[in-house]
């Protein structure tokens, strides 16, 4: 038999009535153990409870017991050998200072990651988009709201004169609303309704891309921490504008063409005398197209910043807008549609209010507002005028924040940009040791 004593896991003993010899070969029970001298035991009489057993050479007299050993896939215990409990307990590289990953022995997850700006240098979640395009307009309101403020007064002026003294004739679209007006008189007051949202499209566009620009610029320069007038946005904004103006009439182009070539079969089967079936066939071939359409405008939704921050073309932003967005469409889509569906919750809790009170003081009160009967006087296109002002200065700031956050966001994740911007920022020591990023939602 062995001389030390030596422990087993239970349910170990061989069965079968069966004992092992001293090579750990079983034998079975009293076989020729009646014709050999029993040989004199070497084990104490008085032997430990069954509970204090241990391994054989692992302590000597008066030294302490070993730690228990950790259970599966965990980290035995905290930092000064204490045993953990809930929230002591440490994670395959979440052991003490000097463990693997470096981190504490607590529950604490990373270290919080750099924030020299209004957002932290990891991968954001959703909220923290949404947040940081907010502190940007808080913490740089002068120059946020100073910009948005301007670009809105200027498009407004801009629409309420041509509204007023250019598209003040109404005469020729009240044959929209004329059952018996002929195809020649529905033809003239389909053109001047184009052309009049055609117009103010144009100048509120015109608008919108110089607000971006100026507010791109103000943005990346919050997300550092430091401080931009306007003037200064405007002399880093000024060269890329006929580009970024370029781009944004080439997207909806794109968008146009592909829904019209999707409905071209069918107007060419209409045409071809096939009505019913023709007109199925491009309400269909639409659809597909606005669906291809949609797609494609998501991909290039961060050609915008991608112009303005790196100074590239109208295609080659168009091309990085595409890389960032790869594999990460749908997410893109639901923060660009949750950020829009926010934005004009705001512009019409701000803009419905003056257009009632518009409505109102004009010569036929609220009846024609509501029945669409009412003229379009000066006072009606002042009021509400004031009222898209005031939507628009706080509208520009979360629309635009949201897609440069959303663009830093994705190169952060894709080409580790948080660690340029910690050097432009000048966070000593950032990304040396453990990166101790957590990927946003």
């Amino acid at each position: 038999m062995n001389d030390t004593p030596g422990w087993a896991s239970p349910g170990s003993a061989p069965s079968g009535g069966e004992e092992p010899d001293s090579s750990g070969t079983p034998q079975p029970v009293g076989q020729g153990g009646a014709n050999q001298p029993e040989q004199p035991s070497k084990w104490s009489k008085e032997q430990p409870p069954p509970a204090q057993w241990s391994a054989p050479g692992t302590q000597g007299p008066g030294q302490a017991p070993p730690p228990p050993p950790p259970g599966p896939g965990w980290g035995g215990q905290r930092p000064g050998g204490q045993g953990g409990g809930p929230g002591g307990w440490g994670g395959p590289g979440y052991g003490g200072p000097g463990g693997p990953a470096g981190w504490g022995g607590n529950w604490g997850g990373p270290p919080p990651a750099a924030k020299p700006g209004v957002i932290p240098l990891r991968p954001l979640g959703v909220g923290e988009i949404l947040d940081g395009a907010v502190s940007t307009m808080r913490a740089y309101w002068r120059t946020v709201l100073g910009i948005s403020l301007t670009v809105a007064v200027v498009t407004q002026i801009a629409v309420i004169l041509l509204q007023g003294f250019v598209l003040d004739d109404n005469a020729n679209t009240d044959a929209l609303n004329d059952p018996s007006a002929t195809v020649e008189e529905l033809s003239r007051a389909l053109g001047d309704t184009m052309l009049s949202t055609g117009a103010v499209l144009i100048i509120t566009l015109l608008g919108t891309i110089v607000a971006t620009a100026l507010l791109t610029s103000v943005t990346s320069r919050a997300v550092l921490g430091k401080p931009v007038t306007t003037s200064e946005a405007w002399r880093d904004a000024r060269p890329q504008l006929p580009k970024l103006f370029g781009l944004t009439l080439l997207l909806p182009l794109i968008a146009v063409v592909i829904v019209f070539v999707g409905a071209l079969p069918g107007l060419l089967a209409a045409l071809s005398g096939s009505g019913d079936a023709g007109a199925a066939l491009a309400v269909l071939g639409a659809l597909a197209a606005v669906l291809v359409a949609g797609w494609l405008m998501i991909r290039f939704s961060l050609a915008s910043p991608a112009l303005m921050l790196e100074k590239q073309g109208v295609l080659k932003s168009m091309s990085r807008s595409a890389k960032l967005v790869r594999g990460s469409w749908w997410r893109v889509f639901g923060i660009q549609l949750l950020a829009t569906i926010i934005a004009n919750i705001v512009a019409s809790i701000i803009v419905i209010p003056f257009a009632v009170l518009a409505a109102a003081l004009s010569g036929d009160g609220l009846s024609g507002f509501f029945d669409n009967t009412g003229d379009v006087g000066w006072t009606f296109l002042i009021v509400t005028g004031v009222g898209s002002v005031i939507g628009s200065m706080l509208t520009f700031p979360i629309t635009a924040g949201v897609t440069v956050l959303l663009y830093i966001d994705q190169r952060i994740r894709r080409e580790a940009l948080d660690l340029d911007l910690a050097r432009a920022a000048g966070v000593q020591g950032y990304g040396t040791g453990a990166s101790g990023t957590t990927p946003g939602s």
